[in-house]
């Protein structure tokens, strides 16, 4: 998909920490023994596997999505059916016959682990299919609603991980040396590819200009070029569609106001080259800002004062990933509250890409706590006993009995 060589390493590696980490949490899967109201009596709470896990996972991140699902989902005894994405299909492939080896090879059948290839039809077979009794979906909001519509009206179990339209904010106090390699990092890794991309960079009207400056700067030394040299730091759009949306937005910000300070181009390369582009001087409540584009563009604005610039973080439909750059203690304890940020990550002079194994993306439908509210997932949480998503719980009142 075009990911740079760095990126894909390090997402196997991901894969391989998830693992360790659901190996650890597989010791903690069990349920509380509670005295009951009944004299003589205990509860308990048992916690059994779901039965069969489907796993629908984006182009993206091809390996590190289904491990964050299948790692868990095995841990707590249950079998996975995956569908990748049509355009990673040989990952797909290549990642379910490692884990089939591993299986066989500990006299497990490797059909506990299955794979199906196809598109949208394989998706919605599994959305509707009561036979699938929890289905995990990443992917577009869009398709993410459709997705919940079809397991809802089953009474199914569904784990949805959607879009972000992720925003950085640097106030006057902030590092410039952290704000602007964070910010070019956030935006442009990947290709822009990222659910937790930067689309909004929010800046302190001292220091705007002298940001974009910078900023602008370090956009000219990208190194763009193959993705398997290991000296490249951006790679091509997955598609020619994706290319397409990334013009359509270009053209979009330039009507409703905005200057292209950098990029904005196709690169005259073979391939789906774009050159990251960066915009300025569009209002923050424009049409093509609170739309997510999965692509390389990075808007730029300028604020006053913490109490707008927290509202404007807040103001798009999705809630999954946002940045504050500042040494103040008390704003970032107010970044933390509930006037401050309504994303479920919530990031102290740190870019908004990247997640902690077992924090971010470690779903949870029983405790209830979303960790991405608004239109970004549903049923997911961070670091609440998060093998909840794969089991189901029943308790039992049960006789002490008599003692010996």
């Amino acid at each position: 998909m075009g990911k740079i060589l760095v990126e894909g390493v390090g997402e196997v590696q991901e894969y391989v920490d998830i693992c360790d980490y659901a190996v650890g949490l597989s010791r903690m899967i069990g349920g509380p023994i509670l005295p009951s109201e009944r004299p003589g009596h205990a509860l308990i709470e048992q916690w059994n596997p779901v039965g069969l896990v489907g796993i629908i996972t984006a182009f993206n991140f091809p390996v590190a999505v289904y491990g964050w699902n299948n790692a868990i989902a095995m841990i707590c005894g249950n079998a996975c059916l995956w569908k990748g994405a049509p355009t990673t299909s040989l990952i797909s492939v290549a990642v379910t016959k490692i884990i089939a080896k591993v299986l066989e090879d500990n006299k497990l059948p490797g059909a506990i682990c299955s794979l199906t290839c196809g598109g949208a039809d394989i998706g919605t077979a599994m959305a509707k299919d009561e036979q699938v009794n929890l289905l995990s979906f990443t992917g577009s909001t869009q398709v993410g609603k459709q997705v919940a519509l079809m397991v809802q009206e089953r009474f199914g179990r569904s784990l949805l991980e959607l879009g972000g339209n992720n925003a950085i904010i640097a106030f006057e106090d902030a590092d410039l040396s952290l704000v602007v390699p964070s910010a070019l990092f956030a935006a442009v890794g990947t290709a822009g590819q990222r659910c937790t991309t930067a689309r909004r960079l929010f800046l302190h009207e001292s220091i705007h200009d002298e940001v974009v400056n910078r900023l602008t700067k370090a956009y000219a030394q990208i190194r763009v070029g193959n993705p398997w040299d290991a000296n490249v730091l951006y790679g091509p759009l997955h598609t020619k569609q994706a290319v397409s949306m990334f013009l359509g937005a270009v053209e979009e910000a330039k009507k409703e106001g905005g200057t292209v300070v950098y990029g904005g181009k196709v690169m005259d390369r073979p391939g789906n080259y774009v050159e990251p582009t960066i915009v300025t001087g569009l209002d923050h409540s424009a049409s093509i800002v609170h739309t997510e584009t999965f692509a390389p563009i990075l808007y730029v604005f300028k604020f006053k004062n913490e109490d707008e610039v927290f509202a404007w973080n807040n103001e798009v439909k999705q809630g999954l990933s946002s940045s504050i750059f500042t040494k103040d203690l008390g704003r970032i304890f107010r970044w933390l509250g509930p006037k401050g940020s309504d994303c479920g990550i919530v990031n102290v002079n740190i870019p908004t890409s990247g997640a902690e194994i077992g924090g971010a993306f470690v779903p949870s439908t029983t405790v209830r706590t979303f960790l991405w509210p608004k239109e970004s997932s549903f049923s997911k949480s961070a670091l609440c006993r998060p093998f909840k998503s794969f089991r189901h719980c029943c308790n039992s009142s049960e006789e002490e009995g008599n003692e010996s």
